[in-house]
């Protein structure tokens, strides 16, 4: 693979990508090449702002949009950089895509987001 493609997978990769699955194939391409795992790791904690707004929020019940909305970047941190690092290995697909979190610490949580990079075509 030249430089320039390389340069373009990572690109390419970094964004949300429609070809990562939770599956182990996808429908209509075969795996060409597999490149292994892939990882996006991103630590995260709760602002003081932010849990005193959330515990406001708590009091009413519901979704407590502020933890949500927190949630949904972290793990959008975490694929992209999981595609990231697809794309740097030359990759144009992830298959079995997972995510995983643990709590380091009080307030202080670690979102894992990985997969197996592969190189897909499209079956004829």
């Amino acid at each position: 693979m030249s430089a320039r493609a390389v340069v373009f997978n990572r690109w390419l990769m970094s964004l949300t990508h429609p070809l990562t699955t939770t599956t182990f194939d996808l429908p209509g391409y075969r795996v060409i090449k597999s490149f292994g795992v892939v990882r996006g790791i991103i630590v995260r904690s709760r602002s003081i702002v932010g849990n005193f707004g959330a515990s406001i929020q708590a009091v009413f019940g519901g979704n407590i949009s502020l933890y949500t909305n927190l949630c949904e970047r972290t793990r959008e941190d975490a694929f992209n950089r999981m595609l990231t690092h697809a794309g740097e290995l030359g990759a144009n697909a992830v298959i079995g895509v997972r995510y995983d979190a643990t709590e380091l610490a009080a307030g202080i949580t670690e979102v894992l987001c990985y997969g197996t990079a592969v190189y897909v075509e499209a079956a004829s």
